[in-house]
């Protein structure tokens, strides 16, 4: 009975691995809408907060 919900957990975990892995629509549209250098999403058409300082 044991052995029989181990596998069954495995195998839910091996599915949800192969769930992850799979590439959302819009994945590369949010890559590019990162900072390059400080990593924080930017939120409109302006400059990051890590560069609106500097001038």
């Amino acid at each position: 009975m044991i052995f029989k919900i181990v596998t069954l957990f495995l195998v839910g975990m091996a599915v949800l691995a192969m769930f992850g892995k799979l590439t959302y629509p819009g994945k590369k549209r949010l890559q590019s809408a990162k900072c390059p250098k400080c990593g924080r999403y930017k939120i409109g058409k302006g400059p990051c907060p890590c560069t609106k300082g500097k001038g």
